[in-house]
């Protein structure tokens, strides 16, 4: 198989191996591991890590790719859904697998796994992105990642839903919260849903009596204190 029809094969793929090579030309080991030193020098095939290739330059095609399974969530998530108008130079995708390297550099983006449970593991799903299938967080699971691992400051969370109060699922919102059964994250948006009027009484039972900080990305400070949801007001929303 010449060069270019190679290509064309492996275009198809989002990422691929190296038995994936040697399966499209039926080559030995040594034969394909030239082969992939060549489309490398001649910049036709990018390495993501390890025995992992792609020939894709767009980030959105391969992030949620590399593991699985995986989804797309946070900042991302969220200028996918038009959400904020922030670009994403930073891709942080979630999954249940450990990685020794939790931080990848490709196309002059950067990709950051993030770890979570299995339990946690839910709220995403399977899109279209210039003809490849990706996986990204819903819209209120995507907010819910972006506190749940602090990625964006709550201050910046509450802005996005309230300027997008009516593009959010809020009763799916609210399941997603107990099925998570974080009990800083359920107070902190208990607080929040309360600011935008809106019914937060499936959250009441969650309350402890420990009180939280409202804003976790900064020092600890603040004396108003909400005794509903025993929340320290360290900011104003």
């Amino acid at each position: 198989m010449n060069k270019i029809n190679l290509i064309r094969e492996l275009d198809k793929y989002q990422v691929f191996n190296l038995k994936r090579i040697k399966d499209i030309i039926g080559k030995n080991n040594d034969y394909v591991k030239l082969v992939i030193y060549r489309l490398k020098k001649q910049i036709l095939i990018f390495k993501i890590e390890k025995n992992k290739y792609t020939t894709q330059r767009n980030t959105w095609v391969i992030a949620s790719s590399i593991i699985w399974p995986s989804y797309i969530s946070c900042w991302s998530a969220l200028r996918y859904y038009n959400l904020t108008e922030q670009l994403p130079e930073t891709f942080f995708v979630i999954s249940p697998k450990q990685r020794k390297k939790r931080i990848l550099e490709i196309n002059n983006s950067k990709i950051v796994f993030i770890k979570t449970t299995f339990k946690s593991f839910f709220g995403y799903k399977k899109e279209i992105y210039n003809g490849f299938e990706i996986f990204i967080a819903d819209k209120e699971k995507a907010i819910i990642d972006s506190a749940l691992f602090k990625k964006i400051s709550f201050s910046e969370i509450s802005e996005i839903m309230r300027n997008n109060k009516e593009e959010i699922n809020f009763n799916l919102f609210l399941d997603y919260l107990i099925r998570i059964k974080n009990k800083a994250l359920i107070k902190r948006f208990g607080f929040l849903l309360d600011k935008l009027k809106l019914d937060t009484k499936k959250l009441e039972e969650f309350i402890d009596f420990k009180y939280v900080p409202l804003e976790y990305s900064i020092k600890f400070r603040g004396k108003i204190k909400n005794k509903k949801w025993r929340i320290i007001e360290n900011v104003e929303l």
